[in-house]
This record gives structure tokens, C-alpha cells and sequence, in this order.
């Protein structure tokens, strides 16, 4: 993923979800990194990772890794519906088979 679209779909879930807000936790800690959170979810969606498999790479539990994909898809669905997440129109459809075509594949 080229960085301006990482940090713009970053932008736009942070302004949607508070979850993805870093905080201070009870302590005064600082918690997790925005870039942790989207790294993981990342990977897990890019690669078919699981959760055990992200979590030694960005160091955050099970359950956040969990519940930050689950947040992350739901703000992906509500803010690039509209826009990205369309049901193919017979031209889009048919735009798509031709590229298939083009590469080589066999359409049965």
C-alpha cells in the first residue's frame, strides 16, 4: 500500500472511530500507535495472517488485534460504501471480463 493512501484511509477512520485515537490509559501511559493498529489489521487482511501470527510483530494482544480489525472493517464499510463498495454495474462486469480474458484465464 503506497504511504498517502495508508495515511489518508488512517485520517479518515481516526475522524470516524475514537477507538483509534492514541490515549492515555489510568496510569498515564500512552497507549498503542495508530500506525500499530492499522499495521496489523493490514497484514492480517493482506496476508490471511492471524492474530497470533500479527501480535509478535506489533506487539498488542489477541483481543485488541481482534476487536481493532473488527472496528476497522466496519469504519471501511460506512465511509467507502458509497464510493468503492458498489454493486457491479453489466458495464463494470463486463469491463472485468475482458481483463480476464486479456491475461489468459478461461472463463467456463
Amino acid at each position: 500500500m503506497q504511504p498517502h493512501l495508508f495515511n489518508k484511509v488512517m485520517h479518515d477512520i481516526c475522524n470516524y472511530d475514537e477507538y483509534f485515537v492514541q490515549k492515555k490509559n489510568a496510569v498515564g501511559n500512552l497507549g498503542l500507535l495508530l500506525e500499530q493498529k492499522f499495521t496489523a489489521v493490514i497484514r492480517m487482511l493482506a496476508y490471511g495472517s492471524s492474530a497470533d501470527q500479527v501480535d509478535e510483530i506489533v506487539h498488542m494482544r489477541k483481543s485488541t488485534i481482534l476487536e481493532t480489525l473488527v472496528r476497522f472493517c466496519d469504519a471501511v464499510e460506512t465511509l467507502y460504501t458509497r464510493d468503492y463498495l458498489r454493486r457491479l454495474t453489466p458495464k463494470d462486469l463486463q469491463r472485468l471480463l475482458q481483463k480476464v480474458e486479456i491475461r489468459g484465464f478461461v472463463l467456463a
